[in-house]
């Protein structure tokens, strides 16, 4: 249960005096729903109104502050469009302050003829006097303080209005508790950073420039902490895991063996010492908890099907868990190929394309014990699926899925393995950021006989020329993926660029084309897949739904429409799809012009670079952390004021200091630990939370 002290700043802003449900819905859109949002939506900028001039000396085009007499009101003719006018004064000069459609009953009461004002805007000179239209302030001198003068801008929508907002945060900001201490007195003096509250203020109320950047101490202290709640959520996970002993067994046993035996290649070096490492965790009395990369075709599912066969060696089961169906079908025909020959059933089971009796059959196999591989979508997770004895979770792409939906696979057995596995090479940065919680394997070697594929840039001007050349390779034989443009992270919108895409080709090569995209049911997206890798149809027109796991080794052609609106490392991805039949892939790139100065890098560097690791690096400084892996599902955390790119400097030392903390004092149980509760539940890392109450 969320700590009372964090009560108040959870409450929702409708709580705020004077934020009724339409005003509500206005900050949740930039903020969200309740005050701690407010809270933690930093400004993005400051307004300083502290230059204060004379109305003589006030320059124009600048943002000044004037104490000024109301003199005199000056209405525009009835049927005019001319403004509204005040005319003001101070000992030195007037200015007049013009209002466009503003009501006079609201004038005459804001700005009566006799009394002073603060008056705050931007100056413009117009036929040599100084005026200020719709003035940002107008305040009351004896209300009016220095602090007024420093106005933090925060992000707005339409309907809301700064004055509104910045009340709204003032009244959230009021409600920020002062909270124990969970930072070491050390880096409090190291960094010379403010306790929690008097930081959160200092981040709100900025009083110049510096105030509103990342390297501010105040910005930087909360960062720190949402970096700090971050990983010790991370590092919660991964000591609850390995408290409890877990059964080892070997990697060398007789399934094992007849696998690699069956094999029609040998190993990589860089396969046999994942496998060491694998094989090292499996005996070591503890759970494993590893991550496996590597990049495209560098062979992740053959460690997988040897670690499944020494789940089976030891006399239970292994779940593979892919984040689509078409990688899960895929997954399943390609360890069928691998572990049947050595004598063990592998299963499927997904939310859709399976009969009722199939799913029941798997189902009652699996509780029994008789089916000792199975692969699987989110299905695996689910109440109704029981295994008899799961020893062995292998997830793929991890990063599509988060790590409360690893957990809840891995609790349908006891103590069971974690493998992870990832064909997106992740950048070391992220690689702590999103995956803390395990240890990693590189697979950075290709199999023998892999040729590079050979990659060109052309301006989409040249689509006729492209469409001749890949009829003239369809009629020689081979198979052609066409990728259309990512629209947005939208299935609907980048679904209507494949429909159009492919409505333009299918006139040209008829029966030969084929359409997928991840909008369309699952049996014709099956039906699709299969007329591709059985050479009925000769060109496949899709979205990114082939980016992962789809493995047609006869494919070697293909065209990425647009390919500037891609990332590094997706574009990797989809390339990676083809050329793994033997023979030498061919990439076409096509560019919409103009072309920005990053998209160039991108194309540039894909064009000379093969490696995976290296181009998910340059990626990385390219797009940044937000963007590498994509908006959607892409199971990284999400911070509200860190900045991988601003307090990346930071986040090696949240991750040694919430080591540190676990391994002194794993329960949290101390004096510090009761304050490093309450920052979990304050940036809400829920799985570090829910394994200390069950704990």
């Amino acid at each position: 249960m969320r700590p009372e002290i964090l009560f108040p700043l959870f409450e929702p802003v409708t709580t705020i005096p004077g934020v009724g449900p339409r005003i509500a819905g206005l900050i949740g859109r930039v903020a969200g729903p309740r005050k701690i949002d407010l809270c933690l939506q930093l400004p993005s900028g400051l307004v300083d109104r502290r230059f204060a001039p004379s109305v003589a000396e006030a320059p124009d085009g600048r943002i000044a502050t004037f104490t000024l007499l109301v003199e005199e009101h000056r209405p525009p003719p009835r049927g005019t469009r001319l403004p509204y006018k005040v005319r003001c004064r101070d000992d030195t000069g007037a200015i007049d302050l013009v209002f466009f459609n503003a009501r006079p009953d609201y004038l005459a009461s804001a700005l009566p003829v006799g009394e002073a004002r603060v008056v705050s805007g931007l100056v413009e000179w117009y036929r040599s006097a100084p005026q200020i239209a719709h003035p940002d302030v107008i305040e009351r001198p004896e209300r009016w303080t220095p602090a007024m003068a420093v106005e933090p801008v925060y992000p707005l929508t339409q309907g809301l209005g700064p004055r509104v907002y910045r009340r709204a945060a003032g009244s959230a900001l009021d409600a920020a508790p002062e909270l124990p201490e969970w930072q070491s007195p050390s880096v409090l003096a190291r960094e010379h950073w403010s306790a929690w509250r008097e930081s959160l203020l200092g981040a709100h109320r900025p009083q110049d420039a510096a105030g509103v950047t990342a390297r501010h101490p105040a910005r930087r202290r909360l960062a720190y902490d949402e970096l700090l709640a971050s990983q010790l959520a991370m590092a919660l996970v991964r000591h609850h895991q390995r408290r409890s002993a877990a059964r080892s067994f070997p990697l060398d046993g007789p399934a094992c063996q007849a696998v690699e035996a069956h094999l029609p290649f040998r190993l990589t070096g860089a396969q046999r010492q994942a496998l060491a490492e694998i094989g090292g965790d499996l005996a070591s009395g503890q759970r494993m908890m590893r991550l496996l990369q590597g990049d495209v075709g560098s062979g992740k599912t053959v460690v997988a099907a040897l670690a499944a066969a020494a789940a089976h060696d030891a006399g239970g089961q292994a779940a593979i868990m892919a984040p689509t169906e078409i990688l899960a079908q895929q997954h399943f025909e390609t360890l069928a190929g691998l572990l049947e020959p050595a004598g063990m059933e592998v299963g499927l089971l997904t939310g859709r394309g399976r009969t009722a009796s199939q799913r029941r059959s798997v189902l009652a196999a699996l509780a029994s014990g008789a089916l000792p591989v199975v692969v699987g979508t989110h299905a695996l997770f689910q109440d109704r699926v029981a295994f008899a004895d799961l020893r062995l979770a292998v997830i793929d792409e991890q990063h599509r899925f988060g790590v409360e939906q690893r957990l809840a696979l891995t609790d349908k057995g006891r103590d069971v393995h974690t493998l992870a596995m990832t064909a997106t090479p992740i950048p070391r940065t992220l690689l702590m950021t999103a995956y803390g919680d395990l240890d990693t394997s590189r697979l950075d070697e290709k199999p023998p006989g892999r040729k590079p594929v050979e990659t060109r840039v052309l301006r989409m001007e040249q689509l006729d020329r492209v469409v001749g050349r890949i009829g003239a390779a369809i009629d020689a034989g081979r198979r052609a993926y066409w990728v259309c443009p990512l629209v947005e992270e939208s299935d609907r919108t980048d679904a209507a660029a494949a429909e159009a895409r492919f409505a333009e080709l299918q006139p040209v090569f008829g029966d030969r084309v084929a359409l997928i995209h991840g909008r369309m049911a699952a049996d014709r997206k099956a039906a699709a897949m299969t007329a591709f890798a059985e050479g009925t149809a000769s060109l496949l027109v899709a979205t990114t739904v082939i980016e992962v796991g789809v493995d047609v080794p006869a494919a070697d052609i293909m065209v990425i429409e647009q390919a500037e609106r891609f990332g590094l490392a997706q574009l990797h991805q989809l390339r990676g799809r083809i050329g793994r039949g033997g023979q030498t892939g061919a990439c076409v790139l096509l560019y919409a012009e103009p072309l920005g100065d990053a998209a160039e890098k991108r194309l540039r560097l894909l064009r000379e670079c093969d490696d995976g690791f290296r181009i998910a690096e340059a990626d990385l400084e390219l797009r940044g952390a937000g963007e590498l892996l994509g908006t959607r599902q892409s199971g990284l955390p999400v911070f509200r004021i860190a900045d991988l790119e601003e307090h990346g400097d930071m986040l090696r030392m949240a991750r040694d200091e919430a080591r540190l903390i676990v391994d002194r004092d794993p329960d949290l149980s101390g004096p510090r630990g009761e304050a490093l509760r309450i920052l979990l539940y304050l940036f809400e890392r829920d799985a570090g939370v829910r394994l200390l109450r069950s704990g």
